[in-house]
């Protein structure tokens, strides 16, 4: 039963029962010696004992349905105010209610959005800080690694396919001059180019050998990086729209490697073939998206096994935000994380 539903009929009730009481009072005292006078008696053309009910219950419908929209505005505000809170956004100044209940619950609404608001400041606070602290020894640590990875894999893997790729170019040759059964000559080929790819995967993966973190690089920067690449080495659809504002680091990390994480799970899962990717701000939020249309999965089971997921759902809470997945079977996927921005007087981050 709605609010103005249960208004109305209580004050019917209400009108009703007063009406019985006034009249058992009236009736008291001044006695009527004949009842049929309740009925010739009438006021506005309507018998005086079809009156009073009637007067009784539309006074009680008309006070119900004001009474009603009253409260149920008192309601809704309570309610907007609620889900702005949900919704991870600032709450507006509440207009002074002139119920002190209803003035109380906005008040303690109020205090609520503003702890929040501090818990969320106070957590990309930390995460950029921590990022700012580990960011220098962490990236010397993979900057080391990277060389030695790619060091020892040009001092062995590469010179090995270079002499293999000689020696079997050699071997074509001779067979060539000797001119040997076609077949075997077509199967040395093969072998051959296969050789020969294989040196051009392996120059492709010594230059593309570098930190996955963010480095001297804008959010938007990096993220057409990450995709641009991404679609030259794989058959998949890929689109992306990403606006350009300002962040600050620790978030900008975190969001890039939710992204990292999403869409390698895309690759190794979804047998998608298409990949879209949205990073827009709108008011205080910014929003990102990725969206597949691979096999999709069971979210609850994945969130509870797997490793990928949970680092994400953490990675969105560390800087104050939401993380929330989307999936049908056969039909896709959809990942959308939406972080709140705080600023200062000034509009800009805090």
């Amino acid at each position: 039963m709605s609010t103005i539903q249960r208004q109305v009929v209580w004050n019917i009730a209400s009108s009703i029962m007063i009406a019985i009481v006034v009249a058992a009072a009236f009736s008291i005292v001044f006695p009527i010696s004949d009842w049929s006078e309740l009925w010739n008696r009438q006021f506005m053309d309507i018998p005086f004992i079809i009156f009073i009910p009637a007067f009784s219950i539309a006074t009680g419908i008309l006070l119900g349905v004001f009474s009603g929209i009253y409260w149920r505005r008192q309601f809704q505000g309570v309610e907007h105010s609620l889900h702005q809170l949900e919704q991870g956004k600032q709450i507006g100044p509440h207009e002074k209610q002139a119920i002190s209940e209803i003035q109380g619950i906005a008040e303690q609404i109020d205090r609520i959005g503003r702890q929040m608001s501090e818990q969320a400041k106070l957590s990309q606070r930390l995460a950029t800080e921590k990022v700012e602290d580990q960011e220098a020894r962490i990236q010397e640590i993979i900057e080391q690694e990277r060389n030695r990875l790619a060091r020892e894999l040009h001092d062995s893997v590469s010179q090995q396919l270079f002499a293999a790729s000689m020696m079997m170019s050699a071997i074509n040759t001779t067979r060539q001059s000797v001119n040997e059964d076609d077949r075997e000559a077509k199967q040395l080929k093969m072998v051959e180019g296969m050789i020969h790819q294989s040196q051009l995967e392996m120059r492709a993966l010594l230059l593309h050998l570098r930190p996955v973190a963010l480095k001297n690089k804008t959010l938007e920067e990096g993220i057409e990086e990450l995709l641009i690449e991404l679609s030259q080495k794989v058959t998949m659809e890929i689109k992306w729209k990403v606006e350009a504002f300002p962040l600050d680091k620790g978030i900008e990390d975190h969001l890039f490697r939710i992204l990292q994480e999403s869409v390698s799970n895309t690759l190794r899962h979804s047998k998608a073939n298409k990949l879209e990717v949205l990073l827009i701000k709108r008011d205080d939020l910014v929003i990102l998206r990725i969206v597949d249309d691979g096999v999709g999965f069971e979210v609850e089971t994945k969130k509870a096994g797997s490793y990928g997921m949970q680092n994400m759902h953490e990675r969105a809470l560390e800087v104050g935000g939401t993380l929330k997945v989307i999936s049908v079977k056969s039909k896709g996927t959809r990942l959308e994380v939406k972080v709140p921005v705080m600023t200062n007087g000034d509009g800009v981050n805090d």
